[in-house]
């Protein structure tokens, strides 16, 4: 079975000149936690909740002034639409994300592909992504813990 076959195909994307107010009114309207990032048809980062977060709000940014591509993510993994499922999930674990951006071949946007895409089609598949996220958050919980 296919990327294609599973992922969520209608998604929203912001422009990196976006504000980050707009752009986190945007996600929680939308209940998502991220958005993919375009300008002039190229995917130049994602923006994640975690980024608002993290990056934007603890740093005391001032959320009407700052743009998007100030705080987002750049370097963001994807496959293709057409990849194998198996493959992507994998991707997935290794790079341990949640959500992976889905490429067509002219290197537009197909859609995302998120851990609950994942678990409606193989529960096993899921597991492994998530049991590799777990794994990265209980290293840096440790090492956090032993470096104080």
């Amino acid at each position: 079975m296919l990327v294609k076959d599973i992922m969520t195909a209608r998604t929203e994307s912001v422009k990196p000149g976006l504000s980050l107010q707009e752009a986190a009114r945007k996600m929680r309207e939308m209940n998502i936690g991220s958005l993919p990032v375009w300008e002039d048809g190229k995917l130049l980062g994602m923006l994640t909740d975690r980024d608002v977060c993290c990056r934007a709000v603890a740093d005391g940014r001032d959320p009407i002034l700052t743009k998007v591509g100030e705080i987002m993510s750049r370097n963001v993994t994807s496959c293709f639409n057409d990849d194998e499922i198996a493959e992507a999930a994998k991707l997935m674990g290794d790079k341990r994300i949640r959500r992976l951006a889905v490429l067509n071949h002219d290197r537009t946007i197909a859609g995302l592909l998120s851990i609950d895409d994942l678990a409606h089609h193989s529960s096993e598949l899921a597991g492994h992504v998530l049991d590799a996220a777990r794994a990265t958050r209980r290293e840096m919980a440790t090492e956090s813990y032993y470096s104080a």
